[in-house]
């Protein structure tokens, strides 16, 4: 990656940066915790996501991105078909690089059809 950054790759909510109250959390208020599926820690998807970036480029592939074009910024490797629905783990064709914001959007929008469902 030649700037000598490493990109973290695993998707846990991120504040861009900002201090926030943990505590205060709507998330956590609602009773629920948050923990990462122990899949996206594990070396093999570390790897995949990092040789994605090196053949893609750092940058945000979600067509409906507000921000298109940003630089410096955390990337999510995310299944467009999720693990939950029956997608391929560690398919380069079901993976997309996506921002925070367009990651929790989309994650949002399939836990809510998932809820309906």
């Amino acid at each position: 990656m030649g700037n000598g950054r490493q990109l973290e790759t695993y998707p846990v909510h991120s504040h861009a940066g900002q201090p926030h109250d943990r505590a205060r959390h709507p998330f956590r208020e609602a009773g629920h915790t948050k923990t990462a599926n122990p899949f996206y820690l594990s070396p093999e998807w570390r790897a995949l996501v990092a040789e994605i970036i090196r053949e893609r480029g750092a940058r945000c592939e979600d067509p409906a991105c507000r921000f298109p074009g940003r630089t410096g910024i955390r990337l999510f490797g995310d299944h467009i078909v999720e693990l939950a629905d029956g997608g391929a783990p560690l398919d380069k064709a079901n993976v997309m690089l996506r921002c925070g914001s367009c990651h929790t959007r989309k994650t949002n929008a399939e836990r809510a059809r998932r809820m309906r469902a």
